[in-house]
């Protein structure tokens, strides 16, 4: 069955590679639809969607282009209209599978179009810009595919068909095969749940116990990327209640540690409503290795548990604990549907039991007495004489979640 791939690029710069792609696409019996984000240079190829027209979508001109003299404010532009037209095609059942081939800039445009596009719609971005310091902004927390072109898109050489060729065939091979991302869905009901590698036996308690019940589990390793994908998902109508063990990306992206999440995190499901039941899970924690943002700072305390090489984990100083403790309050605060924090006063991880180095539980009360002086007074804040990892604390998590399903 044809389907329709748009392809995103930029025709005065990479003119034939584009039209070479085009017309391979078109070869394997699929719908090209080229989207020239060109911005303002001269073009000797005609696509199918012109810049005129997603300027226009940005509510901007082509003299808007030509006048301004700030390419990043132009890029904005352009993105926003592109954008604006994915997601009309979308609606209009007219995107299949989208592929952008470029430059860097075109890799971030094309991410961020992408980025904006259902889970399950497939997506590849070929570029010549996939090294290290960058791929990561390129994946995101999206079902993206990157592939590396290892040379310059300039030429018709045979490395370049080559490379153009394969960029075909990864698009419309997944195109082909993917499912109807509207048809796609989860069996009732699905439970959502997050942890890490300080949460392990707390999450495989709440699984078990929640498979028993009937319940379908999906664990999400938060470690910045995976519980954002999750969030993700939640927004695009999958899962039916979430178990938040770890749900700490939130106060590590304000205090810049390697498993940030966003400033948007925990706010899917809160929009949403579905039930909720957070652990906080590494609230208190973070990482002090030698990849650390501002480590001197942390490793101030003295108080450092190490795991290998390049992981370490210590407590968050006083004043970023009663921030975030604000912060989850305000998240919290938002749900507009049922919502509650589980305490367990034994320690919030497998490394900060009682006798253990980074068990502190008089601060871990600062937190949690901030939490509350902020929260409505409809949530709950339930603690329990327990460790995280018992299965004692998995069974009150469980039964409060329960409660709220039922």
């Amino acid at each position: 069955m044809s389907k329709n791939i748009i392809i995103v690029g930029t025709t005065d710069t990479k003119g034939e590679q584009l039209m070479m792609l085009r017309e391979k696409i078109a070869a394997l019996g699929h719908r090209p639809l080229l989207m020239d984000l060109s911005m303002g240079g001269k073009t000797d190829y005609t696509a199918d969607i012109l810049p005129e027209e997603i300027a226009s979508l940005a509510g901007k001109s082509m003299q808007d282009m030509f006048d301004a003299d700030d390419r990043s404010v132009i890029t904005v532009w352009m993105t926003e209209g592109a954008i604006a037209k994915a997601q009309a095609l979308l609606a209009d059942d007219s995107l299949d599978g989208i592929v952008a081939v470029g430059g860097m800039s075109i890799a971030l445009i094309g991410a961020t179009i992408m980025g904006k596009l259902p889970f399950g719609i497939p997506k590849v971005i070929g570029t010549t810009a996939a090294m290290p310091a960058y791929v990561g902004k390129l994946f995101n927390a999206d079902d993206i595919t990157v592939m590396q072109l290892i040379m310059e898109i300039a030429g018709t050489n045979d490395l370049i068909q080559n490379a153009i060729a394969q960029v075909a065939g990864a698009i419309c091979g997944m195109a082909q095969s993917a499912f109807d991302h509207r048809q796609m869905s989860l069996p009732k009901p699905s439970i959502a749940i997050t942890q890490i590698g300080f949460s392990d036996q707390c999450a495989k308690n709440v699984e078990h116990l929640l498979e028993e019940k009937g319940y379908s589990v999906f664990p999400f390793h938060a470690q910045g990327i995976s519980d954002r994908a999750m969030d993700k998902l939640i927004s695009q109508g999958f899962f039916d209640g979430v178990i938040e063990i770890t749900p700490a990306g939130l106060i590590e992206e304000k205090f810049k540690g390697n498993r940030a999440a966003g400033l948007e995190r925990l706010d899917a499901a809160g929009q949403r409503g579905i039930p909720q039941v957070w652990a906080p899970c590494c609230l208190n924690l973070t990482g002090v290795g030698p990849t650390r943002i501002n480590r001197e700072k942390y490793m101030a305390s003295g108080k450092i548990w190490h795991m290998d090489a390049i992981r370490s984990m210590t407590r968050f100083p006083e004043d970023e604990l009663l921030e975030g403790a604000r912060m989850y309050a305000e998240k919290m605060n938002a749900a507009t549907g049922p919502i509650k924090l589980i305490v367990p006063l034994k320690g919030w991880s497998s490394i900060d039991k009682p006798g253990d180095i980074l068990h502190d539980p008089d601060q871990d009360q600062l937190f949690v007495k901030e939490l509350k002086r902020h929260l409505n007074a409809n949530i709950v804040v339930e603690e329990v004489d327990f460790n995280l990892e018992e299965m004692g604390y998995a069974k009150a998590l469980v039964a409060s979640l329960e409660a709220y399903m039922g």
